[in-house]
């Protein structure tokens, strides 16, 4: 049996393991604001206490990014992503059982160690997949998956939560990652040069004579990860996700909190508005991936198209948060405005991360790409931990001088990639 288009329906299910990925990670952080008595923590301390949670996760996230992305070179994709939803599967449903502040914590730090996992694996099958002319379309799409996670997440979590309790709402998810890894594993029987599926024309596509020349046929060296540090484009990758991955984390943790503490929001109304940002932010994924791709196409180098589309993301994401720490306190009586400039700023970020996500693939061969994604992605989770730990203290009078913070963070991360990166693809040193 022949499958036309095999590549879309791989990146299709990868998109899907992304929004489940994104419904068990923010289910916490939708109802912290309304579940947290039950563990005797005061309202004043509910923020500091969400911060230390967060902090287990995004920590064993870090350390979850580099160790995946090495799995994910050493055993592939295919069996890599199924133990990591595995992982985090089990994690989700054990947040069900949990009693205290210390076994949330515990709990939510398996989640992140194993949920890490789904982007180096996503950015490695990318890079077997689809020729480079296409791989920000694909990354789009998986990232398109984040935002779109965030979506069914608000009212899906707040439904269940009011119709069933927040226990049981943890272990309804849990069971959405066990039925992923079914059809993964029906489609996904191998690397394209191997697979029973797959046509000749697509095959022919994915290696076409450009790819050809890009990648030369000899062997690619497996760089460990001090060489790899050795490297510019690592670390132009790196200090990027540093400073710019921490913004859209800002908003998956503490959006429900500030839509609580801004407008008196109950879990209600969360759930009623605070998916709108996340449905621009996945516009934003793929017209950041179209856009870039369609200069390839036209005969631009792939880094330079990537580059291109992450100064445009930069931009939008710059205006955006200024405006909503210049006019703060006049929001609080324009919910509609409020939500139109957050959805701006996810837009802009889904805009230019996808792309630079992709760069590994541009920059790197082999196994290498793999590994240099996850350390993008730990380098990503360190800047998140920094900011999470900030907000409680940087909220007390009002959110005006997070909202500074993280329109500054963004040139700097412009700057990682305009200034630090090179067009060299790194094959043998």
């Amino acid at each position: 049996m022949k499958v036309k288009g095999l590549r879309w329906w791989i990146i299709g299910l990868i998109g899907l393991s992304t929004i489940i990925n994104y419904i068990d990670r923010s289910a916490i952080n939708i109802m912290w604001p309304y579940i947290h008595k039950e563990f005797g923590i005061a309202e004043s301390d509910s923020k500091n206490a969400l911060a230390v949670i967060t902090t287990f996760f995004m920590m064993a996230y870090a350390v979850g990014q580099t160790v995946t992305g090495k799995m994910m070179d050493a055993i592939g994709t295919r069996l890599g992503m199924v133990v990591s939803i595995v992982g985090w599967s089990i994690s989700i449903a054990l947040h069900a059982v949990a009693r205290t502040l210390l076994s949330f914590s515990i709990f939510r730090a398996f989640l992140g160690l194993s949920e890490a996992g789904n982007w180096p694996g996503a950015t490695k099958s990318n890079a077997e997949w689809f020729p480079a002319k296409e791989r920000a379309i694909a990354q789009g799409i998986f990232g398109a998956g984040a935002s779109l996670g965030s979506v069914v997440a608000a009212p899906v979590i707040a439904g269940l939560y009011l119709a069933f309790g927040w226990r049981a709402t943890f272990a309804g998810i849990a069971v959405l990652g066990f039925l992923w890894i079914i059809p993964w594993l029906i489609v996904n029987k191998n690397t394209p040069d191997k697979h029973p599926w797959i046509t000749e024309d697509e095959y022919d596509h994915i290696h076409s004579k450009t790819e050809k020349e890009n990648n030369p046929l000899r062997e690619v060296k497996v760089h460990t990860w001090k060489e790899l540090l050795r490297f510019n484009n690592t670390w132009s990758i790196i200090s990027s996700r540093f400073f710019i991955d921490p913004v859209w984390w800002m908003f998956v943790t503490w959006l429900p909190t500030f839509f609580k503490e801004q407008f008196a929001f109950d879990i209600k109304q969360v759930g009623a508005f605070a998916w709108v940002p996340y449905l621009f932010a996945a516009i934003g994924g793929i017209a950041g991936g179209f856009y870039s791709s369609s200069l390839v196409k036209k005969g631009k180098e792939a880094s330079w198209a990537r580059k291109s589309a992450i100064t445009i993301g930069s931009v939008i994401m710059l205006i955006s948060l200024g405006a909503i720490a210049f006019y703060m306190n006049q929001l609080k009586d324009h919910i509609g405005f409020a939500i139109a400039l957050i959805s701006a700023a996810l837009f802009g970020f889904q805009f230019l991360i996808n792309n630079l996500q992709t760069l590994p693939s541009d920059y790197f061969n082999g196994k290498n790409v793999g590994t240099v994604a996850g350390m993008g992605g730990t380098a990503a989770v360190a800047g998140t931990i920094i900011l999470t730990l900030l907000v409680p203290s940087i909220t007390k009078t009002g959110y005006t001088t997070l909202f500074i913070v993280a329109a500054l963070l963004v040139p700097v991360a412009w700057m990682c990639i305009a200034f630090i990166s090179s067009k060299k693809k790194i094959l043998n040193p």
